[in-house]
């Protein structure tokens, strides 16, 4: 049980010691300092809220170490030791000292600091002269003290060593900032204790990259993150991990582990709330003798600093009420991080963020087990079939992994297969136990019997027909099924079916299994084998609510001599409350009068009759499904169903005529799907009401439409794929044409693979008023049906696989547009509309040269004069009219089309690609690398329009570019751009990130140029500081690039011929650049506004994050180098290279033996940090280097103004690093390389920009 009275603080579990007493022990000479130095030091600690033993007692010299002292060293998280001119002459505190020492060298957590009171560390260390060289001496002429004082000499040793205060270099001698000094550096190490987390952090950084990003933002007014999910998911640890990663950020920090078991206990409550404003006020100890009381006292300590509180396993609302129910009156820039498997929590706070744990994926779940059964990261190759076969029972859920791969480690093939066997039949305990946890907090019976039947019997299925089914059975269905999803016990996918990850399955199974040994005294058998026996043997109980049986998985249990099992209809006679059945390819005898009575679900797969037998009870079923049946009719003549919901007949190819529907009023779904013999469709189908749902897919030889269809006002949705809808004629009025049969009620309408071309829509087809979804997908259309122009909106319009279609003009409001497939698709064009649709298209719309508001693609020739001239081709136009090049359009990256040069308008960008590296027109910034700072002039006579950038790029590969990229599409089945264009305005906080969706393809040993021309209105003007980058993966390489300021009276006119391709939106007219952004991805990376123009924005994060001349292959000086930043290095993304090294980066501790080789196999590193830690803590990582180059920028290397300075270790030439800013301003240096070498030039001008 947890208990949170036991540690004062929520970092103190990686003490070692989950109950350390105090945070600070005090070793000191009390003649020397307690009533002076030594008393001030420990009032302080106490007023800053630590926890701090000091001994009250003055000892003899000679006297041992009391044993409480002895506890209180082991109890305490951080000894302070005050050595002063005549601590080495107490042979008590020198014992002390030893004993401070043991227990750091035991605790890797342990902080000791040394504090030098008038006594310099020279002197402890070599104990030659001075007053500690005349106490040891004094010692040693006590012959019983003799192997003590080598003790004790090592000791003064060790920590003269250790980094500690002394006070004649610290505030110039002052105590009172000197001992301010000391409890800061208490402060920042105490706080700076992570905590214990899972090892094997598998596929975690996916899971905290937007909590990180969230954390790290302080300008976000969303003070709520929450972590959902099932349990054993993997929420506590991504909540350690990222409490870890960013806790120094705040003032104050908490993590409240298990609210849900410790509000359980006696005054719980309470406890938390004491454990929280202990936490937040460094180990204060405050009393509250009531909840409302903690509220109050919580409010105080929370509303005066930034704080980051984690809370662990909430699962009601008065636990939120007691902890923050003055969130909203949270210091600036406190941040709540929540982690529930209840989902609906939170969701009547607007400004609450929330992130869903997803489960691994294979190979994650591969290795996270491997890393548990066999201590590496893959399996062992004999155990690999079983291994795979506990990563789909696992469904890639942690916990399951942790535990199965820990309790079958070490063990042989044999134990494994058994164990497998076992565990598919009976689900782990362990597992179980901590799963079971959701199913108990369910408030009542109702939900816990409505879960136990979807574990059995419904998982998988629509969530419309589990409806039907339990609220035939007096179920709250839609309630309960929303309780579930709120606990994490099922989820509801994208096709509206109802999901349950199999471990809480065989969780509610185990639960069912447990009501008693014997399956037949049980209320629900979905085992196959088990249902066999209880039919078999006729001993069925009146406890059997529900039962599956399919024949085709009892092949192993059946008698081999006979070809098939029949069963007798009598085997249920005793089963009264049967009202869920299940049965696949079973055959009975006998008479069914009296058959189940209280039955609502029927499932019959591979009925075997050709109808139902007239004295089959029907009068209660709420679905009947007879798919892959033979019937050839339902009933004969009319039956009454009154309470029949839903009829599936999908799959029976012998099925000639639908039932009669006269009895049948409720009906509300009718799925005929693939019933390839049907002819008729009965009259009586007008007479259903309620009808919602029709599907006639694939009935290829149906012949005749009842004209009573148009009396089904309820009908919502018609699915008429493959069938011959345009020979439907009326049977009534077969000169009527097929589409007067439609209810104008229709919402959703598939007519894929009818065979309809332009002319077989009539204009009356326009009176589907309420049409909102349309599926025209693989028809022999060539353009757009004009009736659909028309309609209001479309939420959804699809004419994928339509290989005949060549344009799209005039398309309505649409929501999205579904093209993959139209291979033959030129343009589309829309409508004046007032937002973007999402449009779907694929490699085959390799022929697309114009998509509205997204692009335009067209022969050089035809682009508008003023543009030819603001991009200096006015002269060269002639002559590149004749020049043919390769090129590559995204959506068909892996094949090159050699054609005339073409132009491209997208996001307001024109873009042309020339073959060669002669670039026409002026560019007054030009660099051979592959990005150009500059500062826009400032003359207020002109205006800005925008920029000209050019660049010159090559093959960097012997591969073919086109192979490379379509390797890559195959990997990540999307769009793929192999360079963009960034600009950045760092004035403004702005920037865009530009890939083309059609580039130039260079030969090889030939270059292509990029030239473009990017419209800026007001987010570009005089002043402004901006970088323009060249981004590119490793397939090229920029050459040269360059940027040409463009001004108001050079592109007036071209700018106004513009308007059709370019112009945007309403909405979104404040932007000049970026054309339309609806379709572009923005994100807030700190402080910066960024746009991604582009097909596939996560390649360019990644471009950026490992491109840009030195954060990747950088050529100058090294070979295919990579260059890593931050984090991303840590984890050992790249084995070679560089190393940005930013303040995010771990400390000391984290300095492992894998970090340290992976550092010493770079070639450079520049650490950018701004903190001296960073400096001392991997300095022993490259000592033993040779040729290694290192240079910092810490806090202490910062010189006073106009002083020069040189790195005081390393090897980088860097002749001077001066300041040429005030001091109190942001830091800016000014870099000067001692050689021309275009590596460190690069570096000097990053280094300048960024520190």
């Amino acid at each position: 049980m947890a208990d949170y009275e036991a540690s004062s603080s929520s970092n103190a579990t990686t003490c070692g010691l989950t109950a350390c007493s105090y945070h600070v022990f005090l070793s000191f000479r009390g003649k020397d300092t307690r009533r002076t130095f030594t008393d001030h030091l420990y009032t302080a600690f106490v007023n800053a809220g630590f926890h701090t033993f000091r001994d009250k007692e003055e000892l003899d010299r000679g006297e041992d170490i009391k044993p409480e002292l002895q506890k209180a060293i082991q109890r305490s998280r951080s000894s302070v030791i005050v050595l002063s001119k005549d601590y080495a002459a107490s042979g008590w505190c020198l014992d002390e000292l030893v004993m401070i020492l043991e227990r750091k060298s035991t605790l890797v957590d342990y902080v000791v600091l040394p504090v030098f009171y008038d006594v310099d560390p020279s002197d402890l260390r070599n104990q030659q002269t001075g007053c500690v060289a005349e106490a040891l001496a004094k010692h040693e002429r006590n012959p019983s003290l003799k192997d003590k004082v080598k003790q004790w000499r090592s000791a003064l040793t060790e920590v003269a060593n250790l980094a500690g205060m002394v006070l004649q270099n610290e505030a110039d001698g002052h105590e009172a900032e000197f001992i301010k000094k000391i409890v800061k550096v208490i402060e920042d190490k105490l706080s700076r204790t992570p905590l214990s987390v899972a090892p094997y952090l598998i596929g975690i950084h996916s899971q905290v990259e937007d909590i990180n990003l969230w954390l790290q933002d302080d300008l976000s007014n969303v003070r709520i993150f929450v972590i959902q999910g099932m349990r054993g998911i993997g929420k506590t640890t991504i909540a350690k991990f990222v409490y870890n990663s960013n806790f120094k950020r705040f003032e104050g920090c908490s993590f409240l582990e298990n609210i849900r078991e410790v509000s359980g206990q006696p005054n719980g409550l309470v406890q938390i709330q004491k454990r929280l404003i202990s936490d937040v006020l460094k180990g204060r100890k405050v009393k509250i003798h009531s909840i409302s009381e903690g509220i109050n006292k919580i409010e105080d300590a929370l509303s005066s600093k930034r704080v980051l509180l984690v809370l662990d396993d909430v699962d009601h609302a008065d636990q939120l009420e007691a902890i923050v129910s003055m969130q909203d009156r949270l210091y600036p820039g406190s941040k709540i991080i929540i982690t529930t498997s209840r989902i609906g929590l939170l969701k009547d706070h607007q400004t609450v963020k929330m992130h869903n744990v997803e489960a691994l994926r294979y190979k994650e779940s591969l290795e996270l087990f491997s890393w548990h059964a066999f201590g590496q990261d893959h399996p062992i190759e004999a155990y690999m079939e079983h291994s795979v076969r506990v990563i789909h029972h696992s469904g890639g859920l942690p916990l399951a992994l942790k535990v199965l791969g820990s309790s079958l480690s070490g063990k042989s093939i044999d134990v494994w297969k058994d164990a497998l066997n076992e565990l598919e039949a009976i689900p782990d305990d362990e597992i179980v136990k901590k799963l079971r946890i959701s199913f108990d907090s369910l408030k009542n019976d109702h939900d816990r019997n409505l879960f136990l039947h979807i574990a059995s019997f419904f998982t998988g299925m629509d969530k419309y027909v589990i409806v039907q089914i339990l609220e035939g059975c007096g179920f709250y269905a839609i309630v309960g099924i929303q309780n579930l999803i709120d606990r994490c016990l099922v989820t509801i996918d994208g096709y509206n079916k109802v999901q349950m990850h199999h471990m809480i399955r065989d969780m509610g199974r185990g639960i069912v299994r447990l009501e008693s040994e014997e399956p037949r005294k049980r209320s629900r058998l979905w085992n196959h084998k088990d249902s066999l026996e209880v039919l078999t043997k006729k001993n069925g109980t009146k406890r059997i609510e529900g039962l599956i049986l399919n024949m085709r998985r009892c092949t192993a249990y059946t008698p081999r001599s006979s070809n098939e099992v029949v069963l007798e209809t009598n085997a249920f006679a005793r089963m009264d409350k049967l009202r869920f059945l299940q049965l696949t390819h079973v055959k009975f005898r006998g008479h069914y009068k009296g058959f189940l009575t209280e039955l609502r679900w029927l499932c019959w797969n591979e009925y075997p009759f050709e109808s139902l037998p007239n004295d089959f009870p029907l009068e209660r079923l709420v679905v009947l499904e007879m798919c892959y049946s033979s019937l050839r009719k339902v009933w004969k003549g009319t039956k009454s169903l009154p309470a029949l919901k839903i009829l599936n007949l999908s799959h029976s190819h012998g099925l000639i005529e639908t039932p009669d529907f006269s009895l049948v009023p409720n009906l509300e779904r009718l799925i005929l799907k693939n019933c390839t013999s049907l002819v008729h469709v009965h009259e009586s189908i007008g007479n259903l009401k309620g009808l919602v749902y029709l599907n006639v897919e694939d009935c290829k030889n149906i012949r005749r439409l009842p004209m009573e269809m148009m009396n089904i006002k309820s009908l919502k949705v018609l699915q008429a794929d493959g069938i011959p809808i345009r020979k439907l004629r009326p049977k009534k009025n077969p000169e009527i044409c097929w589409a007067s049969c439609l209810p104008c009620s229709l919402v959703e309408l598939s007519l894929t693979g009818c065979n309809l071309s332009d002319d077989d829509f009539p204009w009356n087809f326009g009176n589907l008023s309420s049409l909102r979804r349309l599926n025209l997908s693989c028809n022999p259309l060539s353009g757009l049906p004009g009736w659909i122009r028309n309609v209001g909106r479309l939420d959804e319009l699809s004419l994928s696989q339509c290989t005949r279609l060549k344009s799209l003009e005039g398309l309505p409001n649409v929501g999205e547009l579904i093209v993959h497939g139209c291979s033959s698709l030129e343009t589309v064009t829309f409508q004046p509309i007032p937002s973007l649709p999402i449009i779907i298209l694929d490699e085959s719309n390799c022929k697309l040269v114009e998509l509205e508001y997204y692009f335009k693609l067209e022969p050089l020739e035809r682009v508008d004069e003023e543009m030819i001239k603001v991009l200096g081709l006015s002269k060269y136009l002639t002559s590149m009219q004749t020049i043919m090049m390769d090129t590559i359009h995204v959506f068909n990256i892996g094949r090159t089309k050699m054609q005339p040069i073409q132009g491209l308008y997208e996001y307001g960008i024109f873009n042309t690609f020339l073959p060669g590296n002669e670039v026409p027109g002026p560019f007054n910034h030009r660099s051979t690398l592959s990005k150009i700072y500059f500062t826009v002039p400032v003359n207020p006579n002109r205006k800005i329009r925008g920029l000209n950038i050019f660049s010159v790029y090559e093959k960097s590969s012997i591969h073919s570019l086109m192979m490379i990229a379509k390797l890559h599409l195959d990997r990540t089945r999307a769009s793929y751009n192999p360079i963009a264009t960034k600009v950045r305005n760092n004035t403004k906080r702005l920037e865009w990130i530009y890939g083309p969706s059609f580039f130039g393809v260079p030969n090889d040993g030939e270059q292509v140029i990029w030239l473009s021309h990017w419209k800026f209105g007001n987010q570009l003007e005089g002043g402004d500081l901006v970088k323009v980058s060249v981004l590119t993966t490793s397939e090229l390489r920029v050459k040269e690039c360059g940027v040409e300021i463009v001004y108001d009276e050079r592109e007036e006119k071209m700018m106004n011929t513009q308007q059709n391709t370019t112009d945007i939106a309403p909405s979104f007219s404040g932007f000049d650049i970026g054309g339309n952004l609806s379709p572009s991805d923005m994100a807030t990376m700190g402080q910066m506004r960024t746009y991604f123009l582009c097909c596939r924005p996560e390649e360019l994060r990644e471009s950026e994050t490992h491109r840009s001349k030195w954060f990747n292959q950088l050529n100058s000086g090294f070979d295919e180098t990579t260059v890593c930043f931050g984090e991303e290095a840590i984890c050992g993304e790249s084995r070679s290279g560089i190393i940005a090294h930013d303040p995010r980066l771990p400390e000391g501790r984290g300095c492992t033996m894998q970090i340290k080789a992976f550092f010493r196999s770079l070639p450079l590193v520049v650490s950018l940090s701004l903190r001296d830690s960073y400096g001392l803590a991997w300095r022993s990582c490259f000592e033993s280097r040779q040729n290694f180059r290192y240079f910092s920028l810490s806090s202490q290397d910062l010189p006073s103004p106009g002083n020069l300075f040189n790195p005081v270790w390393g090897d980088l030439p860097i002749q001077t690093l001066r300041r040429t800013a005030d001091w109190c301003s942001s830091p800016i240096y000014t870099v000067e390389p001692a050689s021309s070498d275009p590596l460190l030039l690069e570096i000097c001008k990053d280094v300048q920009n960024i520190a």
